[in-house]
């Protein structure tokens, strides 16, 4: 196994910063880097308040080194983390652009949350080195990183990865087919369509959508999830429930037209003050701390 010691990172954003902090945290050398001046300048402060949030010490920003070059930041670096916005063509040139700049054994990690890692990798010479890893945001709360398998990653950069994550404390899963959305985001977002099926359809408003997931299976999900809970009431009853249910599900392959409607009149969610729901800044600033609060619990349960 290669001794992973130097990490870059492409882009500065929320999830950059994340990803950034995580390995800096755990001793590693980091290399930033942002064609945006602004997120390089502010990627220092955003850490110090993630640190201060997580209540660890800043000597591990000793561990970082920002820089506006990106053959700087790529050079001699054991791993590239891409972490720049959900945009194919954005993504393809990066790689395009650092190829020519990393070292020959260096793995490619893409943090796509839903492209199918062939499609960025697709017209590119990374020889097999290209992997998926999606972090969930906040990168540094979070454990699960899904690290996606194309038909062209070779399977010790899998491995290798895998065993970063673990060493820095992520928890890894290996994601063995490249499908759009790999695992997770699949899960949620089918929620999410029926979600908003519901709701568009006028079986309940948005605000009950909310109130039944959190007060009903959501409440079981960090103990049982929908596996464990399908052999727990017996594959039986799952198959007769699912006998009458999955035909009056929602499977529509485009988009919601309330989403659909919503967007386009500019009805974008807490941003705007407005989505499905109505949105004051303090009440979105409540929910952006309660979810803080609840992930750091969680964090020192399971740490303790």
């Amino acid at each position: 196994m290669q001794n992973i010691n130097t990490i870059a990172v492409i882009g500065a954003g929320l999830m950059g910063a994340g990803i950034a902090q995580v390995f800096a945290s755990q001793g590693k050398l980091v290399r930033v880097y942002d064609p945006v001046e602004s997120s390089l300048k502010s990627l220092v402060d955003r850490l110090r308040q993630n640190l201060d949030l997580v209540k660890e010490p800043h000597d591990c920003l000793e561990n970082l080194i920002v820089s506006n070059s990106l053959a700087e930041t790529v050079d001699e670096a054991d791993i590239v983390f891409e972490a720049a916005p959900e945009q194919l063509e954005v993504k393809r040139a990066i790689f395009r652009e650092l190829l020519p700049l990393v070292k020959e054994n260096a793995i490619l990690a893409s943090n796509t949350s839903v492209i199918p890692i062939k499609e960025i990798g697709q017209d590119l010479d990374h020889k097999g080195r290209l992997v998926g890893t999606h972090w969930w945001n906040p990168a540094y709360l979070i454990p699960l990183v899904e690290v996606v398998q194309s038909e062209t990653t070779s399977d010790w950069v899998v491995d290798q990865t895998i065993a970063l994550l673990e060493q820095v404390g992520k928890k890894p899963v290996h994601v063995k087919k490249d499908v759009a959305g790999f695992v997770g985001n699949r899960l949620q977002h089918a929620l999410w369509r029926e979600a908003i099926a519901l709701i568009n359809d006028g079986v309940c408003d948005a605000e009950t959508v909310d109130v039944v997931v959190k007060n009903s299976f959501g409440l079981r999900l960090p103990v049982l999830g929908p596996i464990e809970n399908s052999d727990l009431v017996g594959l039986d009853l799952t198959l007769d429930i699912h006998n009458v249910i999955l035909k009056g599900i929602n499977r529509d392959e485009t988009p919601s037209p309330l989403l659909q409607e919503k967007v386009a009149s500019g009805e974008l969610g807490m941003k705007t003050g407005r989505g499905f729901m109505s949105w004051s800044e303090q009440d979105a600033k409540q929910v952006r701390s309660d979810l803080v609060d609840y992930l750091l619990k969680v964090n020192q349960t399971q740490k303790s």
